[in-house]
């Protein structure tokens, strides 16, 4: 049995303070990873052999790299820099292509951006920024 595979070739990535705010730092971004987890809950009980857990609060992080760049919106410095210690929107999709069944979009609504390297470089290299933002309610598979 074959496996489905995708391979990530354009994903998209923008963030803002909300959607109607939201910038396409597409140009910018290297890498995007959304982990949804949740927390592990001690269900374990008298009679219990072993440990027994159950799925408590879902959480969200999403990690991007970006390119460094301090010019005009859209740009990483101008437009995450107002974003640090707020909660923001954040969109991704596995490829620019429009939203369908096989190009769902994820949202990250309330998300928490804790903070933002102003400078990070070395010589003969670019600039680049790790941002993690934590936090918020994932709405998975928005497929318009």
């Amino acid at each position: 049995m074959a496996n489905a595979t995708t391979y990530l070739a354009s994903p998209t990535f923008g963030i803002g303070a909300n959607l109607a705010g939201i910038k396409d730092l597409t140009d910018q971004c290297k890498s995007v990873v959304i982990t949804k987890s949740r927390e592990a809950l001690d269900s374990t009980s008298f009679g219990n052999t072993g440990r027994q857990f159950v799925g408590g609060l879902t959480n969200v992080t999403v990690t991007a790299t970006l390119l460094m760049e301090y010019s005009a919106t859209p740009g990483t410095y101008v437009d995450l820099t107002t974003l640090v210690g707020t909660n923001v929107y954040v969109a991704v999709k596995p490829t620019s292509a429009g939203i369908s069944a096989t190009n769902p979009e994820f949202q990250i609504t309330g998300g928490y951006l804790e903070s933002l390297d102003l400078v990070n470089g070395s010589v003969g290299e670019l600039s680049e920024v790790e941002i993690t933002i934590t936090g918020g309610v994932l709405v998975e598979d928005i497929t318009a």
